[in-house]
């Protein structure tokens, strides 16, 4: 009976303890209506930008810190900001095709939250306020390359504000459609991106 009694205490001692860690974890949803993706990619003598829709979660110890987040980026929902209505589905048809993101076989692409350090100067042209270094997983075109960027982070009762400002090298995910220099079109390698991301206690 003793054994038992033990047994039971033991049992109901960890149950506590997973219920107090549970408690310590508190997801957030991304609010998709207050955040954006914005992109800019351009040539030796114009440019053009745009936005993506973004969605995911954003999880944190319960003491302002981030431990983890996944995101995903709806290609099919790319924007732009600079070109007439009447020329922009060229320009939107053209990055949806095969010479850029083949969203007919890639659809989506997500980012994985790996790791987020305090922000000590490290990287070059942060966002003013950076705080925080965010390191994580970027997938795109069936590709998966480590990214990492300075970002300006609030973390409060009930949400996660984080905003960026980097580069990404396109050609790292096997983008490399009108990356010859002396092609008739050559497009830059690097492509600005900003993040404006609300998250919202779920």
């Amino acid at each position: 009976m003793k054994t038992r009694k033990y047994i039971i205490i033991a049992a109901m001692a960890l149950a506590a303890a997973c219920s107090k860690d549970d408690k310590n974890v508190n997801s957030f949803s991304v609010n998709e209506k207050a955040s954006v993706v914005k992109w800019k990619g351009a040539a030796p003598d114009h440019f053009h930008t745009g936005t993506f829709d973004v969605s995911g979660t954003v999880k944190t110890d319960g003491q302002g810190n981030i431990n983890g987040g996944n995101f995903i980026i709806p290609i099919t929902s790319i924007t732009n900001d600079d070109l007439p209505d009447t020329t922009k589905p060229q320009l939107l048809n053209h990055l949806k095709s095969e010479d850029f993101f083949n969203v007919a076989l890639y659809p989506n692409a997500g980012f994985k939250i790996l790791e987020i350090t305090d922000y000590k100067g490290e990287e070059g042209n942060a966002i003013e306020g950076a705080n925080k270094l965010i390191t994580g997983d970027f997938t795109m075109l069936g590709e998966t390359n480590r990214i990492r960027f300075p970002a300006k982070v609030l973390v409060e009762n009930n949400r996660v504000i984080t905003q960026a400002e980097f580069k990404i090298n396109r050609l790292d995910w096997g983008m490399d459609s009108y990356s010859d220099p002396e092609g008739d079109l050559y497009i830059l390698p690097d492509v600005d991106i900003t993040l404006d991301i609300t998250a919202i206690r779920k």
